[in-house]
């Protein structure tokens, strides 16, 4: 199944136990911006792609599907 990069950072999201507002107030950025992002109704910065692949021990790579 291919996934894009934000329904990855959303099935990463629920397996660590985490809420969209707990994850939201982590990063510091609205709710609704992380819905977005994970709904793929907003490109994802890169500066904060790299905070989700730090956070979920995962690579750029398989975030935006380069990798398995």
């Amino acid at each position: 199944m291919n996934m894009n990069t934000g329904s990855k950072i959303g099935r990463l999201r629920r397996e660590a136990g985490l809420t969209q507002e707990q994850l939201s107030e982590k990063l510091s950025i609205a709710r609704s911006t992380l819905a977005c992002y994970e709904t793929g109704k907003s490109q994802i910065p890169n500066e904060l792609l790299v905070v989700f692949a730090k956070l979920f021990d995962v690579t750029t790579d398989y975030l935006l599907g380069l990798e398995d």
